[in-house]
């Protein structure tokens, strides 16, 4: 029996998406996952009930932690994702206002530190980082690379170009933010050991 026309245009679509270069769905990341980032560790961890799925070098504020207005500090607690910027734009672009401005500036450049590659905007799901979203608190692109690793941002939680590219491709609106002073290894389980393990 011939398959249906519906069917068959449904199938179509699934393999582009699988095979196309950036199909989403060769990306994602769970609908269930959260990212974790860690002040502690410098560290943005994403993870899926307990697995890690994917782990960053970062760099938060080096004002340290809180949602004041003007303190350029880095809020704590349970956030969301509100809003993502710069699709498909090249490594390097600088946004500004939330805007490509056309510039790409190269990694290091000297006296430059504008946004670049991605946005990803957060809001605040508590008191204690209700103010996150009018902050213009982001997890985004720097091209100050050879600060991540330690505390050197204004507030913002600062990712290299390649790795905030392969997150916004990863993430999605609503997924969940948390921000803590913990080590990302209190929140991913061991990894329980293989059945083909050797025990002696």
């Amino acid at each position: 029996m011939r398959p249906s026309f519906p069917r068959v245009i449904a199938s179509l679509i699934l393999a582009v998406i699988l095979v196309s270069p950036g199909g989403f769905a060769a990306l994602a990341a769970p609908l269930s996952a959260d990212m974790i980032v860690s002040v502690s560790d410098q560290t943005l961890a994403l993870v899926d009930r307990g697995k890690l799925i994917a782990r960053y070098s970062i760099s938060t504020s080096k004002f340290g932690t809180g949602d004041s207005a003007a303190s350029f500090r880095t809020p704590l607690g349970t956030l969301f994702v509100s809003a993502k910027i710069g699709d498909r734009m090249p490594p390097g672009t600088v946004i500004k206002n939330r805007m490509p401005t056309g510039e790409i500036v190269a990694v290091d450049a000297p006296g430059r530190d504008p946004i670049v590659s991605r946005v990803i905007w957060l809001r605040g799901m508590e008191a204690q980082n209700r103010a996150a979203r009018d902050r213009c608190i982001y997890i985004h692109g720097t091209p100050e690379e050879r600060r991540i690793g330690t505390p050197a941002s204004f507030g913002c939680i600062h990712m290299r170009s390649r790795d905030i590219i392969d997150l916004y491709d990863r993430v999605h609106i609503g997924t969940h933010v948390l921000i803590t002073l913990r080590k990302v290894g209190d929140f991913v389980k061991p990894e329980e050991p293989s059945l083909l393990a050797r025990s002696d």
